[in-house]
């Protein structure tokens, strides 16, 4: 998985040797460690800089079309979330679509 996220040359790395935008990969790999059909994240690209944030948006479209995997994303970004597919907002405890 570290492959995957472009990391395995860090394979060797402490948390405390990487950047914010690393540990936020290595945090996505390891969530997807066990192949599942559902990845929540919540703010996953919220501590990343723009670049960083669309590689790991880029990536869960790629897992998308290669495994099947199926996300549920929370943000507060109107950029991430013009990456999704169908998008809901929060108004007053209810949940309404929007696209």
């Amino acid at each position: 998985m570290l492959d995957e996220v472009g990391l395995a040359h860090k394979s060797a790395s402490r948390p405390s040797q990487m950047s914010g935008g690393e540990q936020q990969r290595v945090a996505v790999a390891r969530a997807l460690a066990n192949g599942p059909q559902l990845l929540l994240a919540d703010e996953p690209t919220g501590n990343l800089d723009w670049k960083t944030g669309e590689f790991i948006l880029q990536l869960l479209l790629e897992l998308h079309r290669r495994r099947g995997l199926s996300s549920i994303l929370v943000t507060h970004n109107d950029k991430v979330a013009r990456y999704c597919g169908k998008v809901f907002v929060m108004e007053q405890g209810t949940l309404k679509r929007i696209s």
